[in-house]
């Protein structure tokens, strides 16, 4: 199994590593989130950049990286921009979104890059941000409900396919028995095909238990809320630390 070294953390060996979004609307609003996250016990930030009002302007984006690189200090970043269709806050065109994506690698600020993997190009975007020298969270949202343990399997081994360098699914539990679902999925894909880290869950109240067990099952990162969830069932950072640190311990 291969790691994922960003700055000085490495995904995929240890505890799953924490990380917290960062959700705001204005520039002001993200930029104290972003304070507010380095105060808490995560390993890495996401800037889920579809909730910021200016996100279809590239030097606006940038500034926004620029201060954020000068507040994380060495704490690793994560650009996200997650389209409508996936569960996040706005519509961008295939192009716009293959723009937006390379513009941020460009600038070097993020460490890692979002990206759709079953959106058009999906492929051919992580070879460019390869190619500039970034590193790819491949990624799949279904929040109608939980696909058959298969099919997760050959949504993430597509990504391993395709060169993500991170593979991660995250799916809604309509029954506890799907939460049971994805952790299988997880192990049968960690244990048998998986040669990269993988990040799963199963989401909303029935899936908590994926966020905090994914170190049995082999998910090698998991998401904490800073305040603003953005998405169902996310734990608080410090509590989330702390129940991955005891479990830990044990396994």
């Amino acid at each position: 199994m291969n790691t994922v070294k960003l700055r000085n953390l490495v995904i995929g060996e240890g505890r799953p590593k924490v990380c917290v979004p960062i959700t705001g609307v204005g520039k002001e609003d993200i930029i104290s989130q972003a304070e507010y996250a380095v105060t808490l016990p995560a390993d890495m930030v996401e800037w889920r950049a579809d909730w910021f009002e200016g996100v279809y302007g590239i030097r606006e984006v940038e500034d926004v990286l620029n201060k954020l690189r000068g507040i994380l200090g060495n704490r690793p970043l994560l650009f996200t921009f997650r389209t409508k269709r996936e569960g996040g806050e706005k519509e961008i065109g295939i192009k716009a979104y293959r723009e937006l994506n390379l513009s941020v690698v460009k600038t070097g600020f993020a460490d890692l890059i979002d990206v759709e993997a079953f959106a058009e190009g999906a492929a051919a975007l992580i070879k460019k941000v390869h190619e500039y020298g970034g590193k790819v969270i491949g990624s799949s949202h279904d929040f109608a409900g939980t696909p058959k343990q298969e099919e997760i399997v050959k949504r993430l081994l597509f990504m391993q396919e395709i060169d993500a360098d991170i593979c991660k699914i995250a799916v809604m539990p309509n029954s506890r028995k799907d939460v049971l679902v994805l952790l299988s999925a997880t192990e049968e894909m960690y244990g048998s095909y998986g040669n990269r880290p993988l990040v799963t869950m199963s989401m909303g109240e029935y899936g908590v238990v994926s966020r905090i067990i994914g170190e049995v099952f082999g998910s090698a990162m998991t998401f904490g809320s800073a305040g603003q969830a953005s998405a169902p069932g996310q734990i608080g950072a410090d509590v989330l630390k702390n129940i991955l640190d005891m479990i830990h311990k044990v396994v």
